[in-house]
């Protein structure tokens, strides 16, 4: 009987770690630059979306604060870097331990690629962008874990 009650709540434990795995990536991170802070969270689709929450120079040369100005999209360039969208669309693939299908947007060259996260420890995040659908076609990244949102 002792045996039962012990392999349910292992069996339990083991339940609530995997459950947990997907939102282990939320929360703040500073870019690999330590120019800016992102933070990532769990939309109500269940994906995971990141957004520039603190900058180190958040202001341009004329004291103004710094626009998306490299974006393709003319119409976007007038919008403010500070809460701007750049990650969106990961989801957690169990088997790969990562999360993948999203895209990452880079505000300094204005272009969007695809990426897939996947955490070194508890808090360093190997982010990964490429193109073409090639993995070895592209750039990695490591943020670091920050507690708490800079100010």
């Amino acid at each position: 009987m002792k045996r039962r009650g012990l392999l349910a709540a292992v069996l339990m434990s083991m339940g609530i770690v995997l459950v947990g795995q997907p939102s282990r990536i939320v929360g703040y991170w500073l870019t690999e630059e330590g120019q800016s802070q992102i933070e990532i969270s769990r939309g109500d689709d269940g994906q995971f979306y990141g957004r520039i929450v603190w900058l180190e120079e958040p202001l341009d040369d004329d004291g103004l604060p710094k626009r998306d100005d490299e974006n393709p999209d003319r119409s976007l360039r007038s919008r403010p870097l500070a809460g701007l969208e750049i990650l969106e669309g990961f989801s957690y693939d169990q088997e790969k331990g990562e999360w993948s299908g999203g895209t990452i947007y880079d505000p300094e060259n204005g272009r969007t690629y695809s990426a897939y996260m996947r955490l070194d420890g508890t808090n360093t995040l190997r982010m990964r962008g490429y193109v073409m659908g090639m993995r070895f076609l592209g750039r990695s990244t490591y943020w670091e874990r920050e507690r708490n949102k800079r100010e």
